[in-house]
């Protein structure tokens, strides 16, 4: 019998490699992209074969459609299924909107949430080939309730937020389920532009007292990929308490 088969984008750092990892664990093949960082994707993929399981590494942009049909040919080609899509893939932008390029604002929505689109539009036919599969997006807290000088990822975020909900409807007579993780602040790089100073303010805010960290996103990531069919649609808090 045929492996499951796992596409976790964004996943050369972070949160997604956390849960590219926790995949293969599990007894996933794995595929695992990013845009830029070959270095670190290639070394994620060494961690992943060590679990006995099959890796790809695909670099490319996923918010370019033709770049992900790319992608997706390659998962036809060397597994023929997909069982788990993980849409990780996500930029930052701290700053004013007034002082915010357009090509900045362009750049935010395809890396968040075009490619969201682009990764579901074409994981849906595989899907639908086993009547199963699971999409799991990785939001933001900040797309339930927004952040000042984040306006541009709050609404991508936002957007990933509906389209999880709105796809989940169009999917459930397939038997697939789509649910999304909104995190709150988690200790990955997209967070190390902040003081110490900052970074304790920060910390004071969150009634856990920590950040999260991303095996916790990964362990959660899991559980949605190994529940059962009723629960679909849901937009998932982990932040600690801080929102």
């Amino acid at each position: 019998m045929n492996k499951k088969v796992a596409l976790v984008t964004g996943s050369s750092r972070g949160i997604g490699k956390a849960i590219a990892i926790e995949f293969a664990k599990n007894g996933y093949d794995v595929m695992i992209n990013c845009a830029h960082r070959e270095e670190e994707l290639l070394s994620v993929k060494k961690e992943i074969e060590q679990f006995r399981g099959t890796c790809i590494a695909f670099l490319g942009d996923i918010g370019d459609f033709p770049v992900c049909e790319e992608l997706y040919a390659l998962i036809r080609q060397q597994y023929g299924r997909l069982d788990v899509l993980v849409n990780n893939a996500g930029i930052s932008y701290v700053g004013l909107l007034q002082d915010m390029s357009p090509e900045d604002w362009s750049q935010i929505i395809r890396t968040n949430l075009t490619s969201v689109y682009n990764c579901c539009k074409l994981a849906i036919p595989l899907m639908l080939q086993i009547h199963s599969g699971k999409i799991i997006n990785i939001s933001s807290v900040w797309g339930n309730v927004g952040a000042s000088c984040e306006v541009a990822y709050s609404a991508s975020k936002g957007g990933v937020n509906s389209l999880t909900r709105a796809l989940a409807r169009e999917l459930a007579p397939s038997n697939i389920q789509v649910n999304a993780i909104a995190c709150g602040a988690i200790d990955t790089e997209m967070n190390h532009w902040l003081s110490a100073e900052e970074l304790r303010s920060l910390t004071d805010e969150i009634p856990a007292g920590r950040l999260g960290s991303p095996q916790e996103v990964a362990d959660l990531a899991w559980q949605l990929a190994s529940t059962g069919s009723y629960l679909t649609g849901q937009v998932i808090t982990l932040d600690g308490a801080w929102t």
